[in-house]
């Protein structure tokens, strides 16, 4: 990958108080942000509620396409207007790549964390969630391997979100059967990275006891059992004895 990346980032932010007020944000919505960039070329267009995304624009097909397909019922974008804010984004970073001699963009260090979605249990379906952090320039591969086999089936991902510090996060999501003979990576490779950064989970399963654990648990087990038994018996005959011991003496 050539390393000279240069980004037109446009973005309107709306921030929302309890009624209406300035002073406390409850809610942030960022609507149209555009994202251009001199590799490829390419960009995206987003809308984001409270760092969501509610939907982004298929630059290739030309179609608005909505996280969750409900929200499409409440509302309408169409993508034309994407279109041609990106235009004017690619116009502005041509000026800007002249203004600034070419400057190459700084490649910083993504971050990872992999997760399930739910708690796991064997057999049980579940997603996998690789959190990929601290992008930028925004352009990076997320792969999934099972059993260190790159896999594509159940593998769905955001567009690249955008953050307060003007880097980038993206999630990728696996649709899996957790199984006790199944391993996964989600691996990450970007300009930031040396080399590909690999973030390894396997379902923990508790080890099974060996015969001789079970013997030994087993016997202890009984033992206390035996002690429990012996104790409650030395007390009932010292109980039955101070009773019998009482009725002999009599009143005085």
């Amino acid at each position: 990958m050539e390393k000279r990346m240069i980004l037109g980032i446009l973005t309107l932010t709306t921030m929302m108080g309890p009624s209406g007020g300035e002073d406390i944000v409850d809610h942030v919505a960022s609507y149209g942000i555009n994202v251009y960039q001199s590799y490829g070329p390419s960009g995206q267009f987003t809308h984001e509620f409270d760092g969501d995304e509610e939907f982004y624009v298929d630059l290739e097909k030309k179609e608005t396409v909505w996280q969750l397909p409900v929200f499409s019922t409440f509302g309408s974008f169409d993508p034309q207007g994407a279109m041609r804010n990106l235009a004017i984004a690619k116009q502005n970073l041509n000026i800007l790549i002249k203004l600034y001699n070419y400057t190459a963009a700084t490649n910083e260090v993504p971050e990872m964390a992999l997760f399930p979605k739910s708690p796991v249990s064997l057999g049980q379906p579940n997603t996998l969630i690789c959190l990929v952090d601290n992008i930028f320039p925004p352009v990076i591969n997320v792969t999934w391997l099972k059993n260190r086999h790159s896999i594509t089936e159940g593998v769905s991902e955001t567009s690249f979100l955008a953050k307060k510090d003007h880097s980038f996060l993206k999630f990728s999501y696996l649709t899996f059967l957790p199984s006790a003979d199944d391993i996964y990576d989600c691996k990450v490779e970007h300009w930031g990275l040396d080399e590909p950064l690999l973030k390894h989970w396997e379902p923990e399963i508790p080890a099974p006891m060996s015969e001789l654990t079970e013997t030994v648990v087993c016997a202890l087990g009984l033992a206390v059992g035996l002690v429990g038994i012996v104790v409650g018996t030395v007390f009932i005959i010292q109980g039955l004895r101070s009773s019998s011991a009482s009725r002999h003496q009599g009143p005085l």
